[in-house]
């Protein structure tokens, strides 16, 4: 027996408990050039951020960054950093699974699909969360490792194509980030504007055949052509090392303004008639999608809200959106989430609400 329809009913988030965005924005100022100095202040100011939170504490009640923290003395190298992540990541992960459970009974999960990019270790992460939360030995488990921002979207997908062959399914989706693990000893304004831009956190949804929440519907993928190294990720000795080029949202912008693509993502309705679940990657990436797209002033305000509370979570961040629309439902009943990553591609899944 199959079934054309898959629900996310619910999402449960979380984050740490550091707030380390001022910090970071004073350790960065001291490190970049005193003439490039205005220009990293202004462009800080306009992110759109006001907290990001880390998994990394300080010493009584500073940050990571200043005496006796993590980064205080030198880059740790990425053992040490893998060995914060393998720690805390299943921590975190659990904690926004508790989340879900205050919204939606978690019996009976068959299948367990994990999202991450911003770690590695053995056994996973997958498999860490399944024996703490006490699932059964032969629950199936998928990890979608190192896809970055749309790592959600696929997490989802396959949640999706889970249900629709099997509507006794009840999948369990989690993405957890630990982005604050790869500061980087940069003191040029780009590379410091974008590690400016990431925080730590994780959801916890769960999709099933139950026509609660939103349905999932036809997904999408499309790679930007002359743009795959836009975003990208190397591990290095001394953590992951983000590359965010400045031309990502015009490249976005260009992306979504050709309506052969802009009709791949919406079916064919009107932008502005939809509802929006879009990635907050920054502040400019998500100007480029409201005006590319001519979405009204409030579209992204979901969006907005998770950046300014939490900056880019990476795979998680998407999930967190989901959630603000969830719990605060727009009037239009159909929508489309949107993400961008590395590639530059885009993933994403048209959305409806289940009442």
């Amino acid at each position: 027996m199959t079934t054309d329809f898959a629900y996310l009913n619910a999402i449960g988030t979380a984050v740490p408990p550091h707030d380390v965005h001022d910090a970071f924005i004073t350790w960065a100022n001291r490190r970049v050039e005193e003439r490039a100095r205005p220009l990293f202040a202004r462009m800080a100011a306009r992110a759109g951020i006001a907290h990001r939170w880390s998994v990394l504490p300080g010493v009584d009640g500073a940050s990571a960054v200043d005496p006796g923290g993590f980064y205080a003395a030198a880059m740790p190298g990425t053992a040490a950093r893998m060995a914060v992540y393998a720690r805390e990541a299943p921590e975190l992960a659990l904690a926004a699974v508790a989340a879900l459970q205050e919204r939606v009974g978690l019996d009976g999960i068959t299948h367990l699909v994990v999202a991450s990019c911003t770690g590695f270790v053995a056994p996973g992460i997958d498999q860490i969360v399944a024996a703490r939360l006490g699932l059964p030995a032969d629950v199936e488990r998928l990890l979608v490792g190192f896809m970055g921002c749309y790592a959600a979207i696929v997490a989802l997908r396959s949640a999706r194509h889970i249900v629709r062959s099997d509507p006794a399914a009840r999948v369990l989706v989690v993405t957890v980030e630990l982005s604050s693990l790869h500061l980087q000893d940069d003191t040029a304004v780009e590379p410091l504007l974008a590690m400016l831009q990431f925080g730590d956190g994780a959801a916890a949804a769960l999709v099933t055949a139950d026509a609660r929440g939103m349905a999932l519907g036809q997904p999408f993928a499309a790679n930007l052509p002359d743009s795959a190294d836009l975003i990208r990720w190397a591990i290095t000795d001394t953590g992951f090392a983000m590359h965010l080029d400045g031309a990502v949202p015009g490249r976005i912008g260009t992306a979504l303004g050709e309506p052969a693509f802009v009709a791949t993502i919406t079916g064919g309705t009107t932008p502005a008639d939809l509802f929006w679940a879009v990635h907050a990657g920054g502040r400019s990436i998500l100007d480029a999608v409201q005006s590319a797209l001519s979405l009204p002033a409030d579209a992204l305000a979901a969006s907005r809200a998770v950046l300014a509370d939490n900056g880019n979570m990476s795979s998680a961040t998407l999930m967190f959106v989901l959630a603000r629309l969830l719990a605060d439902p727009p009037q239009a009943r159909a929508g489309v989430a949107l993400a961008f990553g590395p590639g530059l591609a885009a993933e994403g899944l048209a959305l409806r609400f289940a009442t």
